[in-house]
């Protein structure tokens, strides 16, 4: 989605200004009012120019992971349930963290504070430490004098965001070791085995069948071309992540990163996940459901869905109901759509989406399980295919040269 900066004026009437991601100026001036700014210019403006922000601190979500927002959070919510202002609150996790660039970023939200902004529009100026999600629901829990439900909603949903994350990453843990080892086995044989082989071969003058010619072509290609071969491995990530930053790339491998084999079908449900809790989250705090989505389609990491969620946001804004726009969407399977036919009639969807949130996670959490189990029968038969492969390339030929050897012997 493209970017927005915008300058506009607060509940007390001070200038803010920053930037966010919308499909149209209107989507923007919509979050703004939400986040109680009335805006005064949006324009449209460079990616680049829009994560500068307005304070210089493009550099500080680098380095910033969702485990030391999720220990913010926590330790905001305990001072703040203990009645501890929050600039006194702000000063005292600077002088106890230990993300130096956090501590950075929480003295300029305590400056911006005592210069008299709210914590949301201080917030804002970090669009890359926290997201339109985060700030929206900061900035209800101002408005409403429940900003440390704010943080307790916050810090449970990035917990469980982080804990997806890591049984991901767990289970993805074999399979990358052992193609990482199968990859460096190929460049080994290569580079420094099959050239021995094929100069012996050279020397005995022997007839080679075509799996060995084809072993040996790759090799010499190996060995010739390697430069090529190292320069496409730094060239094509590089193009690659260039690629689906554009708006067609990112459009793109959205929607086919979701039909990766295997992996397809989990991306797909922890996104869902996602949508629903965090969807959830924005209902319960009293945002209407057009922003809601608006807010949540920017939480989302796919562009693909992002796409459909903010369809539905046009779904709800012509009068649909919840469930008309799910099923249009096409992203929920019917157990999901009956939620949230559910929660239409009894006027409680936002129960009904966590629900959906955790019906969701036991499913990633039962595929992940299983992750394993189905890779193995994958990985048997490449490592198998490499080893037949290397028998009648290699193997074949030297039987044959000790057959003749010992013909000419008889």
């Amino acid at each position: 989605m493209p970017t927005y900066i915008y300058k506009g004026r607060d509940g007390a009437g001070n200038l803010v200004d920053g930037s966010l991601e919308a499909g149209n100026e209107n989507m923007v001036a919509e979050t703004l009012i939400a986040r109680g700014v009335r805006p005064v210019e949006i324009k449209q403006g460079k990616s680049a120019a829009a994560n500068k922000g307005s304070s210089g601190f493009s550099l500080f979500n680098r380095n910033i992971s969702q485990n030391d927002l999720l220990m913010f959070c926590r330790q905001m919510y305990t001072l703040s349930k203990a009645g501890i202002p929050i600039m006194r609150a702000l000063r005292g996790l600077g002088d106890t963290l230990n993300n130096k660039k956090l501590v950075e970023v929480l003295k300029q939200l305590e400056s911006d504070l005592a210069g008299g902004l709210p914590l949301a529009v201080a917030m804002r100026k970090f669009p890359k430490v926290f997201n339109s999600l985060f700030v929206s629901l900061i900035n209800v829990g101002e408005n409403t004098g429940r900003l440390e439900e704010a943080f307790l909603q916050l810090a449970e949903y990035i917990s469980l965001e982080v804990e997806t994350k890591r049984r991901v990453k767990s289970a993805m843990r074999y399979p990358v070791i052992v193609i990482s080892f199968i990859t460096i086995a190929m460049i080994i044989l290569n580079i420094w085995v099959i050239p021995v082989f094929s100069d012996m071969f050279g020397k005995f003058g022997v007839e080679l069948p075509l799996t060995t010619r084809i072993l040996i072509g790759i090799s010499n290609f190996f060995v010739h071309y390697s430069w090529l071969i190292f320069g496409l491995l730094i060239a094509l990530p590089f193009a690659w992540i260039q690629w689906i930053k554009s708006p067609k790339g990112r459009m793109w491998w959205g929607k086919w990163q979701l039909k990766i084999p295997i992996m397809g079908s989990i991306l797909l449900r922890a996104q869902l996940a996602r949508f629903s809790r965090s969807f959830a989250i924005m209902i319960r705090s009293g945002v209407s459901l057009n922003v809601a989505l608006t807010l949540v389609a920017d939480a989302i990491d796919n562009a693909y869905l992002s796409e459909k969620v903010l369809k539905m946001r046009e779904g709800v804004e012509r009068g649909e109901s919840m469930y008309q726009t799910a099923v249009a969407s096409g992203m929920f399977s019917p157990l999901v759509l009956q939620m949230f036919a559910v929660g239409d009639e009894t006027g409680q969807i936002d129960t009904l989406l966590i629900e959906v949130a955790e019906h969701y996670d036991r499913e990633v959490d039962y595929e992940l399980k299983a992750l394993t189990a189905k890779i193995e029968p994958i990985l048997l038969l490449i490592v198998a295919g490499m080893v037949l492969l290397l028998a009648l390339g290699i193997f074949t030929p030297m039987w044959d040269m000790y057959g003749a050897m010992q013909g000419k012997h008889h």
